[in-house]
């Protein structure tokens, strides 16, 4: 059975060999040809080249062509800042100022498609046959708020009409890359929306509901699979979410799969995700994945499953960590009994904490997994960064992405349970749900 089989397979309701497997190496592929992230994001050869690198190092069934979620926030008018180590983030949102909601539709000719769908075409001819290819394109949750920028919540009790207006144009945007993509020879179109987790399932209902059905229904009749794709704690919209009857559902290690499962498994949707990105991927050794994995294939049940990163990996991820995944998914009972008494080692790094009960203004903390590279964390970040324009310097607001291990141990020691969260002077504030900016204004002006 080829991965590609193992993949339609799944998608379809039917039995599969082995478990599938999708390594979500979006910036990380250029990693393994020596290329940063901007590179790789700029140059159809250079993109090729590590997808390649990808396919031959890592084994995949199905293979993601590219990850990056600002593409169609470029193409329509918003300006980027470009790092090394991560896609590119946001960095202005064109409806800032003006809120008329745009006309213009992404064409093969703009932004970086042409080296987008070049790649895809390419991708297909070489490995086409024997692997289901990837097309990633922006949520409309996601894309809206490119375009708006965080006041985008604000809206959503003062402009609602404005907001389902907005939210529609971005669908038509999504059903336009989904065409391009699926001409290109795309088996799946996955539509990444990551900032579904940070709003209620009412607001999941009355904004998103009837776009995404709509969506997934278009992808269908076009003869693709479809996929969502979400980050953050999105567990209380994992019903309301597998309503909207895509293919798949694709989730991260702030939700509990076992759990998750159980609802899927309900409306005979497949999930997949769930391998923690940083703390065993990025910050793991070989044994810690291989654990992870054996450990995960035990507990879930293996029907309507696809094994894949709970989100983009980290560039920096050890390439034997990925393999080490990989190879413990075709040979679990070799590991089982090696690993049978292996323990992650426990983190050693002395935190000291804040006094938080003697701090000389109020001190709000986001935790997330890295503002510049998930946009959930991102529009999460910038909802406390906002307080800045009300209170200057009578507040002080600080980020702690857990990319870096001394991150972790602090996560730990303050007993954060999901990400992205923001704390204020120690004590949890929000929790994957962008808080109302004037609600926020109010509680802390009770601190200053």
């Amino acid at each position: 059975m080829t991965g590609k089989e193992r993949i339609y397979r799944t998608l379809s309701g039917r039995s599969v060999d082995t478990l599938p497997w999708v390594p979500f190496a979006g910036v990380h592929a250029g990693k393994l040809c020596a290329y940063n992230a901007t590179e790789v994001l700029q140059s159809a050869d250079k993109l090729y080249e590590s997808l390649m690198k990808v396919h031959e190092v890592y084994l995949p069934d199905g293979q993601p062509v590219i990850f990056d979620l600002q593409l169609e926030a470029e193409i329509l008018g918003c300006d980027l800042m470009w790092a090394d180590d991560s896609p590119p983030s946001v960095i202005s949102h064109l409806l800032a100022e003006d809120f008329t909601i745009p006309t213009q539709m992404p064409t093969e000719n703009d932004g970086r498609l042409p080296i987008v769908l070049d790649v895809m075409n390419r991708m297909k001819a070489s490995v086409g046959d024997s692997t289901a290819l990837y097309g990633l394109i922006t949520g409309p949750l996601t894309l809206a708020t490119h375009l708006r920028g965080s006041e985008l919540f604000m809206d959503t009790f003062n402009e609602e009409d404005k907001v389902q207006e907005l939210i529609a144009y971005c669908t038509e945007v999504a059903k336009k890359m989904a065409d391009m993509y699926i001409s290109a020879g795309m088996d799946v179109i996955a539509v990444v929306d990551p900032v579904i987790s940070q709003i209620s399932p009412e607001m999941f209902v009355q904004f998103l509901h009837a776009p995404l059905t709509d969506l997934f229904a278009y992808i269908k009749k076009n003869s693709a699979f479809s996929s969502l794709f979400v980050c953050g704690d999105a567990t209380k919209n994992m019903d309301v979410m597998c309503h909207t009857q895509p293919d798949m559902i694709s989730i991260d290690e702030n939700i509990d799969m076992v759990a998750a499962k159980k609802i899927t498994d309900a409306h005979k949707i497949v999930i997949g995700g769930n391998i923690p990105l940083t703390t065993v991927m990025l910050l793991g050794n070989q044994q810690d994945n291989v654990k992870f994995i054996v450990d995960f294939m035990t507990k879930v049940d293996h029907e309507h499953l696809i094994i894949s990163p709970g989100c983009d990996m980290p560039y920096d991820t050890p390439v034997e960590n990925t393999v080490g995944i990989m190879d413990a998914l075709r040979n679990p009972d070799s590991y089982k009994k090696m690993l049978e008494n292996y323990t992650k080692e426990e983190l050693d790094i002395n935190i000291e904490l804040p006094n938080y009960e003697n701090l000389p203004k109020p001190l709000i903390e986001v935790f997330t997994v890295d503002s510049a590279s998930c946009a959930a964390c991102g529009y999460l970040k910038q909802s406390a960064t906002r307080l800045y324009d009300t209170f200057d310097d009578k507040i002080e607001v600080i980020e702690y992405k857990i990319t870096e291990i001394e991150n972790v141990a602090r996560v730990k020691k303050l007993g954060v349970k999901n990400l992205p969260s923001i704390y204020v002077n120690g004590e949890l504030y929000v929790s994957s749900m962008i808080p109302n900016h004037q609600e926020f204004i109010a509680y802390i002006k009770t601190l200053v």
